[in-house]
């Protein structure tokens, strides 16, 4: 019995000294980490997977038949592409910052998983995959946060 709760709290101090490689601590700058809350607790804990996926946006839809592809991957890789054109990129420090706090915003909890006005035609349709769950809209109903995150994640898509 002792033998085992000294191996449980070696591993939850372990896991502790983990989180101290916070931002101005001498870790490195490159390593973007995701705050996410834990199961147990409301405290926020750094996910630090690089190959994570942060979100993953698809539009599609309207008169023109658009097919559009935004994935924002933890090492802050942009993935985008626009009815075959393809776009592969790197956020910038601040860009990358700017989608994690959108994601990170607790307004996006209170979005419903599915707001499609039925009785409107040649509207555009957003899916978004994120932290475990997939909200589609046709941006007909208003959500400041997830408009918000729309809004930048459109900004990769390619040009022209």
């Amino acid at each position: 019995m002792f033998r085992r709760s000294a191996v449980a709290l070696a591993a939850v101090g372990a896991l502790a000294l983990a989180g101290c490689g916070a931002e101005g601590s001498g870790g490195t700058a490159t390593e973007p980490t995701e705050v996410t809350a834990d199961a147990t607790t409301d405290t926020p804990s750094p996910v630090t997977s690089s190959g994570q996926q942060l979100v993953a946006m698809n539009i599609s839809g309207g008169f023109a038949g658009v097919s559009q592809q935004v994935v924002l991957g933890g090492d802050g890789t942009v993935h985008a592409r626009d009815n075959g054109k393809s776009a592969v990129r790197r956020a910038s420090g601040a860009e990358f910052e700017e989608l994690r706090t959108l994601l990170g915003d607790p307004a996006l909890d209170e979005v419903p998983d599915r707001t499609v006005n039925t009785g409107a035609a040649d509207l555009f349709r957003y899916e978004l995959r994120f932290d475990g769950r997939t909200v589609t809209t046709d941006r007909s109903t208003r959500h400041p946060a997830l408009d918000r995150l729309i809004d930048a994640l459109s900004e990769f898509l390619p040009k022209g």
